[in-house]
């Protein structure tokens, strides 16, 4: 069992997809030579040549179009979008083209594409570069949106990603590249749509995705000191999402806490309340608690982007009001 980065897992799932599977490419800015803005398709180019690593001008709507076409002849291209602010550049593609399609076209046609973009804040880089929209796109029929937190889920999504007949986000939190975990040797792809319980509990459940899901375990741990044992659920894949996991998880703790970095309001901890109240209120002993980002742009100071983002201490104020 070998220990990897969050980037070389993905890395690693890249190049064992475009070894088996010559139609597979991979296209975006800076990807080739350069390796991409944070490594993940370094040396992608070397192996497999410019024809299957392509370097793209700087048009996000471009390289989209460029990759719905490419898939509907057959290819199954993987797109890196720089940073997912710059998504909404590409809506029309993703969203009217990528995602319709199959409908579109009575059947006769999907879009295997896959295209990777990462959220989240932490570097500072202010408002243009660190939103989380990943509920924007969890909202259109025809889209499956994809955030693993750990690198052996980054390498058996990505790989369920690129094998899927439909268009997938994979969203990568930018402060999970480095993080460090064990990926085991000859794990198959995933299951889009699952997720898993990353610590078992019995007071309450706090439910999460990608980076955040760290912050609940740190949060976790503290509050064991309390006498309190959470359980945290890693939700995975937001669309589809695993309604049963987390309703199990809901009639074991009763109460509930939901996490993400993406802002409060309108976002995937919204839609996943209301289902636990239409669906399973009776297991409720409290009142579903978000945590989430204020409604405001990620600031670009240092001091300010900290007290933005949702932290342990956050989440403990959640569980705690839930618990009283």
């Amino acid at each position: 069992m070998a220990e990897k980065r969050f980037g070389v897992a993905l890395n690693q799932a890249l190049r064992e997809c475009m070894e088996v599977d010559p139609g597979v490419i991979v296209l975006g800015e800076d990807i080739a030579a350069a390796g991409g803005s944070f490594k993940v398709t370094r040396g992608l180019l070397e192996r497999f040549g410019p024809e299957r690593v392509l370097d793209t001008p700087i048009s996000e709507a471009g390289i989209v179009g460029a990759a719905v076409g490419a898939a509907m002849t057959g290819l199954r291209p993987v797109v890196e979008i720089m940073f997912m602010d710059f998504i909404t550049l590409a809506m029309d593609a993703l969203v009217n083209q990528a995602a319709k399609a199959r409908f579109m076209f009575g059947g006769q046609f999907s879009v295997p594409m896959v295209v990777r973009t990462p959220h989240g804040g932490g570097l500072n880089a202010g408002p243009q570069h660190s939103q989380c929209l990943e509920a924007w796109l969890a909202h259109v029929p025809g889209l499956k949106v994809v955030c693993p937190s750990t690198p052996a889920d980054a390498y058996t999504l990505l790989k369920a990603a690129i094998a899927d007949p439909d268009p997938v986000v994979f969203v990568e939190n930018k402060a999970l590249y480095g993080m460090q975990g064990e990926v085991p040797e000859g794990l198959p792809p995933d299951v889009i749509g699952r997720a898993r319980i990353a610590r078992n509990g019995k007071d309450v459940a706090i439910i999460s995705y990608g980076a955040s899901v760290h912050t609940a375990l740190s949060a976790a741990e503290s509050l064991r000191a309390e006498g309190i044992e959470a359980e945290v659920v890693d939700l995975r894949s937001l669309q589809p999402w695993d309604e049963e996991t987390v309703y199990r998880s809901v009639a074991r703790t009763h109460r509930v806490v939901i996490v993400h970095e993406a802002v409060r309001s309108f976002g995937v901890g919204a839609e996943i309340a209301a289902k636990i109240a239409e669906d399973v209120f009776d297991e409720l002993d409290a009142p579903v608690v978000r945590v989430g980002a204020p409604f405001m742009p990620v600031p670009f100071a240092k001091s300010m982007e900290t007290r933005y983002l949702p932290d342990a201490g956050a989440v403990i104020a959640g569980v705690r009001k839930v618990m009283t």
